[in-house]
């Protein structure tokens, strides 16, 4: 989130300060060298002169407008964790002006902006409405995409008061060619929530009908294909291994952590999380099942998966399905490697990424779950013992080693 934004306002002509806790992130951007796949180093060194980088957060006093783009991960109950921004909230705090705006952009629950945020700056004589403005503004930024960016992507804002929202839409039109003002920053954080819930109950619906045609022998591929004809009411949704990165499967559950304040249970999100989590694990039955029928166990088995990311052209593998389906195959006897050239390296799995070609070869069973550009799966498809497709990549390929999910 931060970086591209950084990159934005830079181009913008504006200096900007680059503020993080991780010194290597620091040392990057002082070097021009880009560490996310969506901002190119050519880019960024460009800049070099605009950006101020530090691990301190002093600077910032010397600033017009604070952007926050922290983690809002979950704890291991799947509950928020919002220890980042508050973090963030009281070094900020610290160091705040008159006259500053603030604008939190990390995905969280209604309500953390004006309740969490506000509170931590609110000293030293400033007040929302009183030398303070503060207002959230959600990221839209989907990695590895050209065709939406940050430009002509809308920006929705929403502010404490009209003075707020009204400083952060002049922000953001700096960078965006349309910023989309709503009433409240309640409004702007249920948003982002809806956005992406929306994406999560459908992708749940699709995944619970794959595993369904699965058992009655009906290729789910065909169906989403014939269903996505009809020119109205229907959008495509594709099934796969789960779903991945910092966004799907994190916001769902800050939203019905929040519903239990209200006396509130969210049984429809829930139910899609639940489904979703349970992906991989299908998908490792789906595996078994395809090697069993060549008449070879899950033990012992050289088992190869294509990709570790969460999605294809990033590197991101925050909740990856496939680090999941790896740990499963694992704990059952298999002998897993993987390839990806976005992640070199799993050191919690004590993985690195194997050579393509070598790996094919050995391989008895290839197992595509995340799809990068520029490999051309139906012919490894072809080299394989056993190809098990869970992305539908292969679809109008006929192999009888060819197995999809």
């Amino acid at each position: 989130m931060g970086l591209p934004l950084i990159v934005a306002f830079a181009e913008a002509g504006d200096h900007v300060v680059a503020i993080d806790i991780d010194e290597r992130k620091v040392a990057a951007i002082e070097a021009g060298r880009s560490y996310i796949e969506d901002v190119p180093s050519e880019r960024l060194q460009a800049l070099r002169d605009s950006i101020e980088a530090s691990t301190h957060f002093a600077p910032l006093a010397r600033t017009d407008a604070v952007l926050i783009c922290v983690p809002t991960p979950l704890t291991p109950n799947r509950e928020p964790d919002l220890g980042a921004l508050v973090a963030a909230g009281k070094a900020l705090g610290s160091v705040i002006q008159r006259g500053q705006l603030v604008v939190l952009e990390s995905t969280t629950y209604p309500g953390t902006t004006r309740e969490q945020l506000v509170p931590l700056l609110e000293h030293r004589g400033l007040t929302v409405g009183d030398g303070l403005n503060v207002a959230f503004s959600p990221e839209r930024v989907d990695p590895g995409r050209t065709d939406y960016t940050m430009r002509n992507t809308p920006k929705v804002v929403g502010g404490i008061t009209p003075e707020c929202t009204e400083r952060a839409v002049e922000l953001y039109q700096r960078v965006c060619d349309n910023v989309i003002a709503v009433s409240t920053p309640e409004v702007a954080e249920m948003t982002k929530l809806l956005e992406n819930i929306f994406r999560s109950v459908n992708i749940a619906l699709v995944n619970e009908l794959a595993m369904l045609s699965d058992r009655m022998g009906i290729d789910i591929w065909e169906v989403v294909d014939a269903a996505s004809t009809k020119p109205y009411g229907f959008m495509r949704f594709e099934p796969g291994p789960g779903m991945g990165g910092h966004c799907l499967p994190v916001d769902p559950f800050y939203l019905t952590w929040r519903a239990r304040e209200f006396h509130m249970a969210t049984e429809f999100i829930e139910l899609a999380g639940k489904v979703n989590q349970q992906m991989p694990y299908h998908c490792v039955e789906r595996i078994e099942r395809a090697l069993n029928d060549g008449a070879k166990p899950v033990k012992g088995s050289q088992i190869l998966i294509l990709g570790a990311s969460y999605k294809g052209g990033v590197g991101d593998i925050r909740e990856s399905p496939s680090l999941r389906i790896m740990e499963v195959l694992k704990d059952r006897g298999g002998i897993v490697n993987y390839h990806d050239p976005y992640v070199p390296a799993l050191p919690q799995l004590g993985l690195e990424s194997v050579p393509l070609e070598t790996a094919v070869d050995e391989a008895d069973a290839i197992v595509l779950v995340t799809a990068h550009p520029g490999i051309d799966y139906a012919a490894l498809a072809e080299r394989s013992a056993l190809f098990i497709d869970l992305r539908g990549i292969t679809r109008g390929v006929r192999l009888q080693n060819l197995v999809r999910l």
